[in-house]
């Protein structure tokens, strides 16, 4: 009975994995389909920074809209409504006839995408024990490199073979994958039920309040650290095939060849980083310990994305960019993870969509300065030299804000 129980959380894991790959591989169409849409609609670097701006707005807002959602309908029925929505929003790219048309897709996409990780932090939170989290959101954390590693391929043979009924290769890219995500949503519906609360972590009719929450310092750390981390992560995801084409003049055949690997060296990084905090807490570890060590190890990985202009070799600059997608989702992982040690499960939408919040922001503002550093000619290299560093700003803010990870104690007049 205990084998199918375990068999049957790792299950559902794997479930709302799959969600998260649709998730990585919507919002990619935009930055790997672009060269394609510019023959239709010009884009600039500027114009380019606006549509994911777009999309980021609404993504923060609606990561903690849908934590509200979440915390109010239950995950069952909030996961499969955000689903529905942001595959609609996705397809609808398709039928854009200009700037104006991709930006209410881009932030149609970013509401109903804002959902995903908080539902996902919730659903392992109903299903796993603490000891297990870590592990278990690696493997729905690996979902972005399966759908960021299909983008390339995928997308490059639809532009390739694309133009059914008409319709220009493009728009295809964004019928398709929206399609997946419908289909999701009937396996989930069928599939998912509720669990009952465990007697060691009962149900809460209260939780504290979104006030309540940031009054706490610990809070407020991870939403900054989501912020400065995530800042350099969305540069990454949404301008690295950008800097491919313009920097080392990829074309379709490179991208489907080898413009997956630090998507899936992005994989492998959200199961180590997830598997080395659960091994350690095994080990005799405790939290906070096994959290920080794997959290410290992670930021490691990423100052040497700094070296990649000076990179002749797109062979060289394809292992340094893994190695920063394996150390930022290592380090995804953990950080995704740190809310179910900080607070009740009852309080853990309103959290997780806190930190998706500070997140989102943070791509917002580090995606804008590169598009206005970009158009007035500075290259990449001061932007990769930014981006290479927040990691660590974001590390050390964690240590000196959060010196020991527990759960954090509310009194009576912190629930509403």
């Amino acid at each position: 009975m205990a084998k199918t129980a375990r068999s049957g959380r790792w299950a559902i894991a794997a479930m709302i994995a799959v969600a998260i790959a649709i998730s990585y591989l919507d919002r990619q169409t935009l930055p790997w389909a672009i060269k394609h849409i510019e023959a239709d609609i010009p884009i600039g670097n500027q114009t380019k920074a606006f549509l994911d701006s777009a999309f980021l707005a609404t993504y923060g807002l609606m990561y903690l809209g849908g934590g509200w959602l979440l915390d109010r309908v239950g995950t069952r029925i909030g996961f499969l409504a955000i689903m529905l929505f942001w595959s609609l929003a996705c397809a609808s790219h398709g039928l854009a006839g200009g700037i104006a048309a991709l930006a209410t897709s881009r932030l149609l996409l970013g509401m109903g995408e804002g959902g995903s990780f908080p539902a996902a932090t919730r659903a392992i939170a109903e299903w796993f024990a603490p000891a297990q989290r870590a592990a278990a959101m690696g493997l729905v954390n690996a979902g972005t490199a399966v759908g960021a590693v299909l983008a390339p391929p995928l997308i490059a043979g639809i532009l390739a073979h694309g133009g059914w009924l008409g319709l220009a290769g493009w728009r295809w890219v964004f019928f398709v994958t929206g399609s997946f995500g419908l289909a999701w949503s009937l396996w989930w519906w069928l599939a998912y039920r509720q669990p009952s609360p465990t007697p060691a972590e009962p149900s809460q009719d209260a939780a504290p309040g979104i006030v309540q929450l940031l009054a706490h310092r610990e809070v407020r750390a991870i939403v900054l650290a989501k912020f400065l981390s995530d800042g350099a992560w969305y540069f990454y995801l949404f301008w690295l095939p950008k800097y491919l084409f313009e920097a080392h003049h990829f074309d379709l055949k490179q991208a489907a060849t080898i413009g997956w690997i630090p998507y899936a060296a992005s994989g492998v990084g959200s199961l180590c980083g997830g598997f080395l905090s659960s091994r350690l807490l095994a080990s005799g570890y405790s939290v906070n310990a096994a959290r920080k060590i794997a959290l410290g190890l992670s930021a490691a990985c990423m100052p040497w994305v700094m070296l990649a202009p000076a990179m002749a070799s797109v062979g060289a600059v394809i292992a340094i960019f893994s190695l920063a997608f394996f150390g930022q989702q290592s380090w995804s992982t953990l950080v995704m993870t740190l809310p179910t040690d900080l607070a009740p499960r009852s309080a853990l939408g309103r959290l997780a969509g806190l930190v998706g919040l500070g997140g989102a922001f943070g791509g917002i503002v580090m995606g804008q300065a590169a598009g206005w550093a970009l158009d007035a000619g500075s290259g990449y290299g001061p932007v990769l030299t930014v981006a290479a560093l927040l990691h660590l700003i974001a590390f050390a803010l964690i240590c000196l804000a959060i010196p020991r990870i527990a759960q954090l104690t509310f009194t009576r007049k912190d629930l509403p």
